[in-house]
């Protein structure tokens, strides 16, 4: 592991509504918050994620008639699981929390802004086509290793991690700045596909 000028910490996600009393909240969400803090510290880049969605976004349940929340539908990239109305752009939900360090970051990636996509990764959309950009900014600044934390694990932390490998970074996912869904053994599901991938997993005493 490095922690130098090549490396940056990417927080996925950490907003009022993956919090506890937001709309889709993760469980212990708020708890990553002071380490969050920390890792900042200790990093020299930092990167924040913020799902942004349109109100009437295609992953909604309540964009689609009969459906339900965690129900899964077609869209035109493949299966979708759909989600309770959340992190709606200008709302408090999509807000991050309050605790969290934001002055620290040097960039903001808002992601899930298009309508008929939805957005697990920082890097992809998951049409698994459209780019938000984030690999070419972090490779113009030489950075080629980073450390990921954030909400939740087997969802958007998860896919940035496989995308950040198939982008060819190297990646340690902290584990103890994380907190999962767990939806269906999701969290064991992609807990070997990132290591099958080549993804790491360290904690942050580790750094």
């Amino acid at each position: 592991m490095k922690n130098g000028e090549k490396s940056a910490l990417i927080l996925i996600d950490i907003q009022n509504d993956f919090c506890p009393g937001g709309a889709l909240a993760v469980p212990g969400g708020d708890e990553i918050v002071p380490l969050a803090n920390r890792l900042m510290t200790r990093l020299p880049n930092t990167v924040l994620t913020q799902d942004w969605h349109g109100a009437g976004h295609l992953s909604f349940a309540s964009s689609h008639e009969g459906k339900q929340p965690f129900e899964t539908t077609e869209l035109s990239y493949g299966p979708q699981v759909l989600w309770p109305d959340h992190c709606v752009q200008g709302t408090h939900g999509a807000e991050f929390h309050r605790d969290l360090d934001t002055d620290r970051a040097q960039l903001i990636v808002r992601k899930g802004f298009r309508r008929e996509i939805d957005s697990y990764s920082a890097f992809y959309e998951n049409d698994r086509k459209t780019s938000t950009g984030l690999a070419g900014y972090l490779k113009s600044r030489g950075i080629d290793t980073l450390y990921l934390a954030g909400l939740a694990t087997d969802f958007c932390v998860a896919y940035s991690a496989l995308d950040a490998r198939r982008e060819g970074f190297a990646v340690y996912l902290i584990e103890d700045g994380c907190r999962a869904i767990d939806m269906e053994g999701s969290l064991a599901r992609m807990r070997e596909e990132m290591r099958q991938a080549g993804v790491r997993f360290i904690d942050s005493t580790d750094i």
